[in-house]
């Protein structure tokens, strides 16, 4: 650091015609980046750096006069100097899991979060006209801004999401391309890496974006919908237990906008189903019954046959806590309501499910669960569950002679071979 780093007055100290030159000063002091690796020492010069950074954030909160439009690359440029700096990585082969490692946290921290600050108060300030500031804080800044999400230090990411989404509030002609450059992320996400710590923060700006957007949507918004969210539900299940309540979130708001979107939605999440997470597939049956509150009675219909053959497998599912979740979609009086108006779909899928679950599930929650919704159906429509019932028993039957004649053709095989040897 430049031994200047001591000789800056305080604003007080210096006429008010002077302070926009002495903000440029000390914006350019603080463009200067201290090591805080361990033992290296500056503390003196990394105290000054820390003071005129608070000073910073209290010259743009006091602002009362517009900022004129050579102090805002000199403010662009302090920032980008301390936040644009390589995240620290880790190997390919034992890369970072929330559930296990403690996060790298940010060893500039002490300078970092009052630049954060003060960007965010910079943003946010009256005294930053948008249409002057939009020509800096401009899509070049906003792509380097978006990589930072991958930060390991959740202080950092809060920040950033704070930050970002502040900045789709103030400049509306970058609102479409932040949209993008999201989704880009997504994407990259899911069909190469599987791996970024920021996807559940920005889900959670995304989710007050579609809280406020206008109705009808338009068709870029729903294609927002159908390849980058719904695809979201893609990457294993470690990955996406950071951040599904904030889909889910995302997801939900679509469907109270748009009631017709529910086809397009359980679809999504029937194509990206798990088969052999049970954890994931707990986390997608919440999802789904939340959905299905959100569902009319015409768009369920046009899933309700696909959408049963699935929850016929999560009824039968070894996994207790699979076959319980599942079972207790009919604790919902709204969801017993849309099966009772597609049952004679539903039922001949599920009847199987249920019959065998009562002989051959090891569970007795389940049985006494399974139990419960049989009896629900055959109260509903007594006439269709015995049709199921019929068409099951001769299905049994079928099964059953068709087994015997296998075993009686091997058998004959068996004594053929026996003969000629």
């Amino acid at each position: 650091p430049t031994p200047a780093m001591d000789n800056l007055p305080a604003f007080k100290d210096v006429a008010a015609s002077e302070r926009a030159n002495l903000f440029v000063r000390k914006l350019r002091l603080c463009a200067v980046i201290c090591d805080f690796s361990e033992g290296s020492g500056n503390d003196r010069e990394k105290e000054i750096k820390r003071q005129t950074l608070l000073e910073l954030v209290d010259y743009v909160n006091s602002a009362k006069q517009p900022f004129a439009e050579h102090i805002m690359p000199e403010v662009v440029s302090m920032v980008s100097a301390n936040i644009f700096r390589p995240l620290p990585t880790r190997s390919r082969d034992a890369p970072f899991d929330p559930e296990e490692d403690e996060p790298i946290l940010e060893a500039a921290w002490p300078h970092l979060h009052i630049v954060y600050e003060f960007f965010l108060r910079f943003v946010v300030s009256g005294s930053t006209e948008a249409k002057v500031a939009r020509k800096y804080i401009d899509t070049t800044l906003i792509t380097r801004f978006l990589e930072l999400f991958d930060s390991e230090d959740p202080r950092e990411r809060d920040y950033l999401k704070t930050i970002l989404h502040r900045i789709y509030g103030k400049f509306m002609p970058h609102r479409a391309f932040i949209r993008k450059a999201i989704s880009n992320v997504f994407y990259r996400f899911i069909y190469e890496t599987e791996r970024h710590n920021g996807v559940a923060e920005l889900l959670e700006i995304l989710g007050s974006i579609i809280n406020g957007f206008a109705l009808p949507l338009k068709d870029e918004h729903k294609q927002f919908l159908s390849r980058a969210l719904i695809p979201l539900h893609k990457p294993a299940g470690g990955a996406i237990q950071q951040y599904h309540q904030q889909l889910s979130y995302c997801i939900t708001q679509y469907l109270e906008k748009d009631p017709k979107l529910a086809d397009v939605i359980l679809k999504g999440l029937i194509k990206y189903w798990p088969h052999t997470n049970s954890q994931k597939e707990v986390m997608f049956l919440n999802e789904l019954e939340e959905l299905l509150e959100l569902t009319q009675s015409t768009e369920f219909a046009k899933v309700a046959e696909p959408l049963f053959r699935l929850i016929a497998r999560c009824i039968n599912s070894p996994h207790f806590q699979v076959a319980e979740r599942a079972l207790f979609l009919w604790n919902n009086e709204y969801i017993v309501s849309l099966m009772a108006k597609s049952r004679d779909v539903i039922l001949p899928v599920l009847y199987p499910a249920l019959e065998n679950n009562t002989t051959k599930h090891w569970n007795s929650t389940v049985h006494g669960l399974t139990f419960n919704v049989q009896k629900l159906f055959m109260d509903m429509d007594a006439r269709l569950w015995e049709e199921c019932a019929q068409r099951h028993k001769l299905q049994a039957e079928k099964n059953a002679s068709a087994a015997a004649a296998r075993k009686q053709k091997w058998a004959e095989l068996e004594r053929q071979v026996a003969q000629r040897s």
